[in-house]
């Protein structure tokens, strides 16, 4: 209990120096910098009480997101993607990269799917393209623009994004195991814009 109230103590303080408030949702202590790293026990993305004694609605200018909603049951995550927009503030986005239910290699699709081989993958409850997310975001009320991901036809589709709107370590550029142009491991990437 003791380290919970340290770690909140930790978020309030961030928060009370920040500017342009942007928070790393399941970061543990990680985060790049500029950005506030938040866990389930300094801010649980489910419980709204958590939110409301810690942040104002529409006060946050982007929320962070990488290999989280993943764990979530399709439900929770519409819920916390509806939470996420009530707490940004109109314009801001939430960057969101999980597991690319479409890429191409067998082997990927294993390890990440839920109970799959990977690491953490015991835990995950959904495997989204880039149509499911999609349609759930839009369905949470946000405008959503797709930054990396594989479609039906295998083929690979990427838009430029800015690495400080949103560091996504698992992607095209930045993840080491995609040497000489080979797509090894990619996450599907979009932002999820609150109109």
């Amino acid at each position: 209990m003791l380290k919970h109230q340290i770690k909140r103590l930790f978020l309030r303080w961030h928060l009370a120096r920040a500017r342009d408030l942007r928070l790393v949702i399941g970061a543990s202590k990680h985060a790049p910098s500029g950005w506030v790293p938040t866990d389930i026990n300094s801010l649980n993305l489910l419980d709204e009480r958590d939110w409301r004694t810690i942040l104002a609605e529409g006060s946050v200018a982007a929320f962070l997101a990488e290999h989280v909603w993943e764990h979530l049951e399709p439900s929770a995550g519409l819920d916390a993607a509806r939470r996420c927009r009530r707490y940004l503030r109109p314009g801001g986005h939430l960057r969101l990269a999980v597991p690319d239910g479409l890429h191409p290699n067998p082997a990927y699709i294993a390890a990440v799917r839920p109970g799959g081989t990977g690491a953490g993958a015991a835990d995950h409850k959904i495997l989204y393209t880039y149509r499911s997310l999609g349609d759930m975001l839009e369905q949470a009320g946000f405008t959503v623009r797709l930054l990396e991901y594989f479609d039906e036809a295998a083929q690979f589709h990427a838009t430029d994004w800015e690495p400080a709107d949103g560091m996504v370590r698992r992607s095209r550029r930045f993840d080491s195991r995609n040497a000489d142009g080979k797509l090894v491991y990619t996450s599907l990437i979009v932002d999820a814009v609150r109109p």
